[in-house]
């Protein structure tokens, strides 16, 4: 019997939305403060998944202004198709409010924002027999709306607040037979997560609660996986149901840690008395019938490409002017002449390695382990010599320091998990190659990069940056280190 490894999208991937068309499925998660905004991805098989896009990918739909704080800006989309259509409706939390994106296919173009004035975060869409379209929003209420212009036609009208834990949201209509079935999220996003169900006979209700509810939570036990919640459900051609959900993987003594952010995993759902019943999410479950693996591209970019991979982010923008793939050909060209530049990709696994071979020209540059502006660790080339650099908080040390010869270098970041039960949850370790030198020089505890330690929704982020000047990077590589 086949089975599959959870999570199915590794690292910070958080909130996911699934839907199908035909044998595709289409999956879109949050990307709070980073641009490109929205990843979206696709599978044959609910398991395999590859980034096919940004629904957020220019600055017309999406214009993070510098001082959004992290952790701000896009949260919990939810993606449909209708009549032929694609639709995303998110909310950016600190600008436009709650908007939604249409495209005739998921790669995009995406059209222009329209924007639907109700208040609240993780919005809803589901339409009804007639072309009703409602919008359900955290807390919960729903919303009839026109989709073309984005007014509220009716409501919003408060219909079900869940069984009494805080926070109810992450809401979903589903019509199943002669129901409506809305299923929330409550108890919070950390340890107390958890998915509850209701139906009615009309979206507006009066909403009946499951009498097993919740329906899934990992809350008060020691299973590897926790912070189950923020959930969606899909049918697989054969009329199977599955749910994506997000969940944590923490590690370490308590309090727990977890580095990777919120990962999108997959469990199998049952019907049974007119209710979805759902299991503890393991490590591994029986896969679907289909099976149908990607041919994935590498992870290694020699930047050799026309334009930037789907993967790579940036902190709220990415100005035309601050990076460039033909200045330098083969090379990627990061300037920071109007300030600061970073490029990374969501770390993915527990063990892993990052490195890029760097010509840091008079410039300061190098490659960073980020949770946010005041949590994040370095490696950089400037004025002849190589550091590690952790800023903590208010605190920023440098770690090591030592001579490099001018010109490229390679600087590298190992990361190895440790075992349950030490302090750290995992070991950082970097080093730096160049002509006729391979020095490691510094090991760090990976718990100051944790959500437990920064706080917010994100995880970590690897990748390039050039604070001063300008500088080239010949190659990125990323790789998962099998143990």
């Amino acid at each position: 019997m086949r089975t599959y490894d959870n999570p199915v999208i590794g690292g910070f991937h958080p909130d996911p939305s699934v839907c199908r068309v035909g044998e595709d499925y289409y999956l879109a998660c949050s990307s709070f403060e980073y641009f490109p905004g929205v990843p979206l991805f696709h599978s044959r098989d609910l398991v395999h998944w590859r980034q096919i896009g940004n629904a957020l990918d220019r600055p017309g739909q999406l214009d993070l202004p510098d001082d959004t704080p992290a952790s701000a800006g896009i949260y919990a989309p939810t993606l449909r198709h209708h009549d032929g259509r694609f639709y995303l409706i998110t909310t950016d939390v600190r600008g436009k409010g709650t908007f939604l994106v249409t495209a005739d296919r998921p790669e995009g173009p995406w059209s222009d924002p329209v924007l639907v004035d109700i208040p609240g975060i993780d919005p809803d869409l589901a339409w009804d027999e007639d072309g009703t379209c409602w919008c359900a929003m955290a807390g919960v209420t729903v919303s009839r709306i026109d989709p073309a212009t984005g007014k509220v036609l009716e409501g919003p009208l408060p219909i079900w607040s869940g069984t009494g834990l805080q926070h109810p949201e992450a809401p979903h209509l589903y019509r199943v037979g002669d129901w409506w079935y809305l299923m929330i999220a409550e108890g919070g996003t950390a340890h107390g997560h958890s998915v509850s169900i209701a139906r009615a006979r009309s979206p507006r209700g009066p909403y009946e609660p499951a009498p097993a509810n919740p329906i899934l939570t990992h809350r008060s036990t020691d299973l590897p996986i926790q912070s189950t919640g923020h959930a969606d459900l899909v049918t697989a051609p054969d009329g199977t149901w599955w749910m994506v959900l997000l969940g944590t993987r923490p590690r370490g003594w308590f309090p727990g840690f977890h580095v990777l952010g919120r990962e999108t995993f997959l469990t199998p759902v049952e019907w049974v008395d007119g209710w979805p019943r759902v299991g503890p999410v393991r490590e591994q479950h029986t896969a679907p019938e289909v099976w149908q693996p990607f041919q994935l591209p590498p992870v290694r970019d020699d930047f050799d490409a026309p334009a930037l991979a789907h993967s790579w982010i940036s902190p709220r923008s990415r100005r035309d002017d601050s990076w460039s793939l033909t200045r330098r050909p083969g090379w990627l060209t990061l300037d920071a002449q109007r300030g600061q530049v970073f490029l990374g990709r969501r770390q993915q696994h527990p063990d892993c390695r990052a490195s890029v071979r760097i010509d840091p020209g008079s410039g300061r540059a190098g490659l960073s382990v980020r949770m946010d502006e005041a949590h994040h660790y370095d490696i950089e080339v400037a004025g002849g010599a190589v550091s590690v650099v952790a800023r903590i908080g208010p605190v920023r040390q440098r770690i090591a320091s030592r001579a490099v010869p001018p010109g490229p270098v390679a600087l590298t970041v190992d990361i190895a998990a440790t075992d349950a039960d030490t302090r750290a949850p995992d070991i950082l370790t970097f080093s730096v190659e160049g002509p006729e030198m391979a020095v490691e020089l510094a090991e760090l505890d990976g718990r100051y990069l944790s959500t437990q330690v920064a706080g917010g929704f994100t995880g970590r982020v690897i990748g390039m940056y050039v604070t001063e000047g300008e500088a080239a990077f010949d190659w990125f590589d990323y790789q998962e280190a099998l143990r």
